[in-house]
Order: structure tokens, then C-alpha cells, then sequence
């Protein structure tokens, strides 16, 4: 079933459900246009900033650091070329440095 396409009992889906997950889930509040950034060093020091700033999670700082990141190149799916995957990847990698965190195992 594709976006916008009618669920069993004939209701419609939102055509932009991860828009309004993003706008009005608890989730953390972000800095605009952080995950375009080119640093994932910088991408992480945001979020981490962001989570222990937020008033809106319910989780840890990390764990929400942590969902924003994996929310965003999920939502973006096969939209979101290998180079800036990589750079978001590479994030979630400082994200786990700057909580302390064990390195993910390849």
C-alpha cells in the first residue's frame, strides 16, 4: 500500500505521516537543516545537544539522539544518495563516542 491509499474500513492515510510524526510526536526539538550538514561530528554534537536540551522526549538524551538519527535516514529511504548516508551513518558512530557508548560492530 502506498502513501495516501485507503486502509481496510476505508480510511485514508495521511499523505505525509512522517511530517506529522515529526511535528507533533514528543520527539526532540531540532535545529534546522542539521541533518544536511556535511560533519557528522557536528550532526551529532547537535542532536546530543537538542536531547539533553528537550523538554519533549521521553527517553534518555542518547536513545533520542539515537531514534531522531535512525527516523530521519529511514524516512528518507532510496531518496537518500550513499554519500549522504554514509555522513549520517558516520554521525551515529560520534553520537555513540560522545554517550560513551560502545562502537557499532560491522
Amino acid at each position: 500500500m502506498t502513501t495516501g491509499q485507503a486502509k481496510a474500513g476505508g480510511k485514508r492515510q495521511p499523505a505525509r505521516w512522517s511530517q506529522h510524526v515529526t511535528e507533533t510526536s514528543d520527539a526532540m526539538d531540532l535545529v534546522p537543516g542539521v541533518f544536511e550538514r556535511d560533519d557528522p561530528r557536528s550532526i551529532a554534537r547537535s542532536l546530543k545537544r537538542s536531547a539533553e536540551h528537550s523538554s519533549r522526549r521521553k527517553a534518555e538524551p542518547y536513545r533520542s539522539a539515537m531514534s531522531m538519527l535512525t527516523f530521519y535516514i529511514n524516512r528518507a529511504g532510496r531518496h537518500l544518495d550513499a554519500q549522504r548516508r554514509q555522513v549520517l551513518e558516520r554521525a551515529k558512530d560520534e553520537l555513540r563516542k560522545l554517550y560513551g557508548r560502545p562502537p557499532r560492530r560491522h
